[in-house]
């Protein structure tokens, strides 16, 4: 049995997107107290990214704090190039980000009513962040013989209590793309699983959910509250450590227990 001297992300170069609030910049905290050095690259909110690469470097790993649009596939190669000079390394890719989109069934639109620039829009952000990163990091990763690759998608593509058709078609979408990749990259020790939450509160997305909305779906979940960003922390770490070393392709469900899975 394999025994392990320090903790398995210590030392790790973790370039998470969309980390500079939410789920984002939980996890950008929670990887540097394991002792990972991250990259948390952000579009708009620089203050709060500024923040969380501060906090990060008083525990005293390595952080940059980095804008960029992960739907631009120049900009993520120029990313990607600037961490492999401050770092020399990527280890792990979390696919975090979210565009312009806010969890509030009164105000959603009906399918008949939805263009389909809405559907364009949120594939473009969902799929153009995994097809990028992915392909910017690919032969580092290929080179190096190892690497993990988490995107963070949805328990609606599951469980579609709120029918967002355009959200829940882009992250399902990137499920789909997660375990193709998984297929062919296992051979070259690349990783890449999913890690789907439920909604989680508070976070920018999750500001126009009444607490009536709210108070149903932990109605509904057997742990009986709403995630924090705090919860989805976990699972993120363990994808990225050799403590999931064999496992691929999967989806790991954080909605205390609003999805169960069958398993098949």
């Amino acid at each position: 049995m394999k025994t392990y001297s320090h903790h398995p992300l210590k030392g790790k170069v973790v370039w998470i997107s969309g980390a500079g609030r939410g789920i984002g910049a939980s996890a950008a905290k929670a990887f540097a107290e394991q002792g990972a050095n991250v990259v948390i690259q952000y579009l708009n909110d620089q203050e709060s990214a500024n923040q969380v690469a501060a906090h990060c470097l008083g525990l005293g790993v390595d952080a940059i704090a980095y804008r960029a649009d992960v739907r631009d596939p120049e900009q993520v190669r120029t990313l990607f190039q600037h961490v492999l000079y401050e770092f020399g390394k990527v280890d792990v890719v979390v696919n975090n980000s979210l565009t312009n989109f806010e969890f509030n069934p009164e105000t959603r639109k009906r399918f008949d009513q939805m263009p389909w620039l809405d559907f364009e829009q949120q594939l473009t952000a969902a799929m153009g962040a995994l097809y990028n990163t992915t392909q910017a990091v690919l032969p580092h990763f290929k080179n190096k013989g190892q690497g993990s690759i988490i995107n963070v998608v949805s328990n609606l593509t599951d469980r579609p209590v709120v029918p967002y058709h355009d959200y829940v078609a882009a992250k399902s979408a990137v499920i789909g793309l997660s375990k193709t990749l998984a297929s062919e990259l296992g051979s070259y020790g690349i990783r890449v699983n999913c890690v789907s939450p439920g909604l989680v509160d508070p976070t920018a997305s999750s500001a126009a959910t009444k607490e009536d909305v709210k108070d149903q779906l932990k109605s509904l979940t057997p742990l009986k509250r709403i995630a924090t960003p705090n919860d989805i922390t976990g699972p993120l770490l363990f994808l990225a450590s050799d403590w999931s070393q064999f496992m691929t392709g999967q989806v790991l469900t954080v909605d205390g227990g609003f999805v169960m899975s069958s398993g098949v």
